[in-house]
């Protein structure tokens, strides 16, 4: 099942709404959806053309009366009359013809002058369907244009189709990949697969290795000063535990503080180091920390971390054996950790590694996956950690799915937004990015920002449905420069309904008391209602003969608590499915934001 943001609407044919359209006019749509026309009935930009073949060469399969051929500078552009505020998607059957199969080409979508994003569409060889995503739009006339500013184009482009989103249910099975879960472990995976889709959980990364002089509490007390609230996950770095230089930073101490005596969440990376000279260096052998590093280089292949006979291999079983000792420490506390190791594998766009930031990435997507499951098997199998919920980091390429270890080892897809990267997101919820990770693993995973500067605006998450399960800012300017987080609108997210701080977490968030926090109850099974509602007024929880948000807090409260509240559920079941669930929820959320005018069964 989708979530469906906007009105169910009877289907248009193609040909009646293509002859709707003068090739001379823009496109435009009465408040009829979808909208499907032939490219070339759009307005084109120069660089764009109709055609039949591209120089001598055919391109048989297309609609209509031919294609439009968008070259380098080339647009198609559209307007489109927006019928209410909601999520809406854009698409288009197109073949990028250029260089070999999985090569790709970008494509910048605008909205209304505003990028929406860097788009790559891949070779298959044919004509293909593509998505350019999920974008909030406010009622009123819209201009579309594809192939704006920056794209590199030599598209072929025969429909395009404009139309109401189909939103995920962001229902997440909660059981681990690793089968052997510890019970604390399964418990956080539990509450977190029970806020995923209705809130976003606040975080914060430390500085690591003794960094603002010591004090790795600087960020986390920056934020109380300004929104009165901690966030409710910390950040940590495993990469001193290492062969070459490690040493004792507290990490690990720090990680039981948070989880036992503050009762929060812990999350870690691992940039784990490798020599700069690994040809002269012995394994074992003491280095010093500045002739290391993590990025790639000429002297380590790290495919030979696949290869047992190899030293790349033994100097990666010793790096774990250091990360494995601090995990068993972290698991005989009966402490669970978010782990996102080898993260951003696969830095630019590539799949042979020419495009990494990391030495774990650069020898591309086939070894980086096999390298992701040889930690997993030897953490999981020889060393028996199973406080690990896994977090693996995917990029929005055309090639960023083929660098998916797999559902079996994944228990989290992780993002990293920087400013820039792709491009300016301000604080725009990301949507596109959002959705785009959701649907590479068929809405099966949660989806976290697990890096950020600028935090997203809580309001733009709750209209467009991008719920990241949390947000993660970098330390230092990242989270403190006003040219990132403004202070008045990090108050306003932090002190939201929809984000969850320290002090909101549950008591017993790893199956038993792990602090002094104020307790918020995870979301129960819904019981089963009858879908007529008793006096006649959907979503009255309080029977005073009219829905407001005062209802909807009620449902709030009720969906989050273990106890009976004095409601009216039978007037709960707005969408006419026969419970009262989340679904409920985000439709009385929507139509108190005005998003939607009527119930699904008014």
């Amino acid at each position: 099942m989708k979530k469906t943001f906007g009105r169910v609407l009877s289907l248009l044919t193609t040909a009646a709404m293509a002859c709707s359209v003068l090739l001379s006019m823009p496109v435009s749509a009465a408040n009829s959806l979808p909208v499907k026309v032939e490219a070339e009935a759009c307005t084109l930009g120069d660089g764009a053309k109709i055609a039949t073949s591209v120089y001598g060469t055919n391109y048989p399969g297309y609609s209509g009366d031919g294609f439009v051929w968008a070259s380098n500078s080339g647009t198609i552009s559209m307007e489109v009359t927006v019928p209410e505020n909601a999520m809406y998607e854009l698409k288009t059957r197109c073949w990028m013809y250029l260089g070999e199969i999985g090569e790709s080409r970008l494509q910048v979508v605008t909205v209304n002058g505003v990028s929406q994003g860097n788009f790559y569409i891949p070779n298959k060889g044919g004509w293909m369907d593509y998505s350019f995503g999920f974008f909030f739009l406010k009622a009123g006339t819209t201009k579309i244009e594809i192939g704006s500013s920056g794209s590199w184009g030599f598209i072929l482009y025969d429909t395009v189709t404009f139309d109401y989103a189909d939103m995920p249910d962001l229902d997440i099975d909660p059981t681990p990949c690793d089968a052997n879960a510890t019970s604390e472990t399964k418990s956080l995976k539990n509450y977190l697969t029970s806020v995923y889709g209705n809130y976003v959980i606040s975080g914060q990364q430390e500085i690591y290795g003794g960094g603002n002089d010591g004090n790795s509490e600087l960020e986390f007390d920056y934020i109380h000063d300004k929104t009165g609230k901690y966030p409710a996950i910390r950040g940590f770095d495993l990469m001193n535990y290492n062969p070459m230089y490690g040493w004792e930073d507290g990490t690990t101490q720090r990680i039981i503080e948070w989880t036992k005596e503050r009762g929060g969440i812990a999350t870690a990376s691992w940039h784990i180091t490798i020599p700069s000279d690994f040809t002269s260096y012995k394994l074992g052998e003491a280095v010093d920390w500045t002739k290391t590093s993590y990025k790639p280089n000429k002297t380590f292949n790290a495919a030979n971390c696949l290869d047992k006979s190899t030293k790349e291999y033994a100097y990666l079983m010793l790096a774990i054996d250091d990360l494995a000792e601090q995990l068993l420490i972290l698991q005989d506390a009966n402490v669970p950790l978010l782990f996102r190791p080898f993260h951003e594998a696969e830095g630019n766009n590539n799949t042979d590694g020419s495009g990494a930031w990391f030495w774990w990435g650069s020898s591309g997507a086939e070894v980086y996956k096999q390298l992701w499951k040889l930690l997993y098997t030897t953490l999981t199998e020889k060393y028996g950690i199973h406080n690990i919920i896994w977090e693996v980091n995917l990029y929005l390429n055309a090639n960023s799915p083929q660098w998916y270890p797999g559902d079996d080892c994944v228990d989290i897809v992780a993002y990293d937004k920087y400013e820039g990267s792709p491009y300016t997101w301000k604080t725009s919820a990301a949507t596109s990015a959002f959705l785009t990770l959701v649907n590479d693993t068929k809405d099966t995973k949660m989806v976290a920002l697990t890096e950020n500067d600028v935090i997203p605006d809580i309001q733009n998450i709750v209209n467009e449905g991008a719920w990241w399960l949390y947000f993660c800012p970098w330390y230092g300017e990242f989270l403190t420069s006003s040219r990132y987080n403004d202070p008045t609108l990090l108050k306003t997210i932090y002190n939201s309904q929809y984000v969850l701080t320290l002090d909101e977490l549950p008591e017993n968030l790893y199956g038993g008391n792990t602090g002094t926090v104020t307790p918020t109850p995870t979301k129960t099974s819904t019981p089963t209602v009858t879908p007529t509602p008793s006096n006649g007024v959907l979503g009255d929880l309080n029977s005073d003969g009219s829905f407001n948000s005062i209802d909807f807090g009620l449902l709030r409260s009720h969906l989050l608590t273990l106890t009976n509240l004095p409601v009216n559920l039978t007037n709960g079941d707005v969408d006419g499915n026969g419970q009262v669930n989340s679904l409920d929820f985000a439709y009385m959320r929507q139509k108190l934001l005005g998003i939607i005018s009527k119930f699904p069964i008014e």
